[in-house]
């Protein structure tokens, strides 16, 4: 039976792996101590594992992994089968068995040694489930080489195209891994790690450092949704666990977003860092540090520009009101960052927008009111008069909201001037009936609120309307005079040509002008 194992060692190893003898014993207790993989000794007679069935499963262990690794070992042996002193040895042993990789395309390929690793993996997690003892250095630096082993990788180019719409309805179909069956147990495997009691931080921070978490992080690209979903549970716990690598975990996640802004408008995994950074915002003391609002500043608020925003909108509202909850004041500062990135030929961005600015608006105070409260309504009265209907329909929506009608009413004397022209021209002229009945009712409110000075703008808009109109006669008028004398004038030469239009259009009227 040993003949089969060193038949196996490289060529280069000592001649005495060529000889089966009494030595045997003491070769492979000198290969445990050079490896440090070794479980069992291979004496003849004190093996645990014996007979035909012993001989086939070592067989199959010689043929899955490498001959150095299971050389003088027995590396499939249960842990409930060997002295408690042995187990962190079997624990790496396991590991470096499970450090094999196999090609999951194919579903037939090499599918014995896929169950028997899978098996191996189960049995790592059930002895990290319930040991009690500390892990060894040894044995975290084997689990973290067999984790980068297993789960780093480059992923393809994606090929999907880049020209469409990004709607929150156009969501593309999500791209599922053949390998997932694999990985979610190593996900597993290395959630319950890092989790576990039994991991000193001291130690651990050394091999989960900067470069094993950045190149954790890179994973969130990946197109399936469920290993995603998995990253998003190990990054919140290695947030948690270790903090002497929080900020380097905050700055990494920023330079994800600065390139997904700035740079490639693509990423596939910027709703699950959001996700898990509403929890981490959530714990952040006040008063916040300078480092967290240029968080917030630098990267959460340009995160509204791609067009994909609708993507990720739900956890990118939920960071930016956890920071208003925590610091107040920082409510004028998301609106007017929100203004700076205001779409304005993306319909459904502005909805998305009307809908966050209403709940950033039910967290804001007066002073910070305040302070953009004249820039804010102008915008919101160019979305009363979008041709749009749900544009027009949610800004005028936000007048249900009694927390914003009660800032309207403190500061009527400032907003219903900027607002009023919009809501009478939508009364007059829009063509949905459904935003008709909501601007009469709006109408209404704010003539309840201040009648008087709904009378005098009604009065200065009638002004207003009397010079527009007056204006746009002036300009036809000055147009005619030029056609005329241009008809007069012979044309000789190079001398231009003025051809009088069939039908002037409105737009380019006002060009004209």
């Amino acid at each position: 039976m040993w003949k089969q194992f060193l038949s196996k060692l490289p060529h280069n190893k000592s001649s005495k792996s060529h000889n089966v003898s009494d030595s045997t014993s003491s070769h492979a207790g000198s290969h445990r101590m050079n490896s440090g993989c070794s479980i069992q000794r291979t004496t003849s007679s004190g093996n645990a594992v014996s007979g035909r069935a012993a001989a086939t499963v070592k067989r199959m262990s010689s043929a899955i992994f490498p001959s150095s690794v299971v050389a003088g070992i027995e590396p499939l042996v249960s842990f409930k089968d060997v002295p408690n002193h042995e187990k962190p040895n079997l624990f790496i042993s396991k590991l470096n068995l499970c450090c094999v990789v196999f090609d999951f395309s194919d579903p037939n390929k090499n599918s014995v040694e896929k169950d028997l690793k899978r098996q191996t993996l189960t049995d790592l997690i059930d002895y990290v489930n319930t040991t009690t003892t500390r892990f060894t250095e040894p044995m975290i630096a084997a689990s973290c080489k067999m984790f980068a082993a297993n789960l780093f990788r480059v992923f393809p180019p994606n090929y999907r195209s880049s020209s469409s719409g990004g709607g929150e309805n156009e969501e593309e179909e999500p791209m599922f891994d053949p390998a997932w069956s694999h990985l979610q147990v190593v996900y597993d495997l290395l959630l319950r790690f890092i989790a576990s009691s039994s991991l000193d931080v001291k130690i651990g921070k050394r091999y989960i450092d900067h470069s094993f978490i950045m190149r954790l992080l890179e994973l969130f690209d990946s197109e399936d949704p469920r290993e995603r979903d998995c990253l998003k549970t190990i990054l919140h716990r290695c947030y948690g666990k270790f903090m002497v690598h929080r900020p380097f975990i905050r700055k990494a996640v920023s330079n994800i977003f600065y390139t997904f802004v700035f740079e490639t408008d693509r990423h596939n995994g910027i709703a699950e860092l959001l996700e898990v950074f509403g929890s981490v915002i959530s714990g952040f003391a006040f008063p916040l540090k300078e480092e967290h609002k240029i968080f917030l500043w630098r990267a959460l608020i340009p995160l509204h520009k791609p067009r994909t925003v609708g993507v990720y909108f739900q956890q990118l509202t939920y960071c930016v009101s956890q920071y208003i909850e925590k610091e107040p004041k920082l409510a004028s500062t998301v609106i007017t960052g929100l203004l700076k990135f205001w779409p304005v030929t993306n319909s459904q961005k502005e909805v998305m927008f009307l809908s966050e600015l209403e709940e950033v608006l039910e967290a804001t105070n007066m002073p910070e009111f305040q302070k953009c409260m004249v820039p804010l309504f102008g915008r919101i009265g160019c979305c009363l008069n979008s041709s749009h209907f749900q544009v027009a329909e949610r800004a005028l929506f936000l007048w249900n909201n009694d927390h914003v009608t009660n800032l309207v009413a403190q500061n009527r004397q400032l907003i219903i001037p900027i607002i009023f022209p919009a809501l009478e021209r939508n009364a007059r002229n829009h063509w949905n009936q459904a935003v008709l009945n909501v601007t009469l009712n709006v109408k209404k409110i704010l003539t309840e609120m201040d009648e008087e000075l709904i009378l005098a703008c009604q009065t200065k808009f009638e002004e207003d309307e009397d010079e527009r109109v007056a204006h746009e006669e002036r300009r036809r008028m000055n147009w005619e005079c030029l056609e005329a004398a241009a008809a007069g004038q012979p044309v000789t030469g190079n001398t231009a040509v003025l051809v009088t239009p069939i039908a002037t259009t409105p737009a380019l009227s006002a060009t004209l002008a």
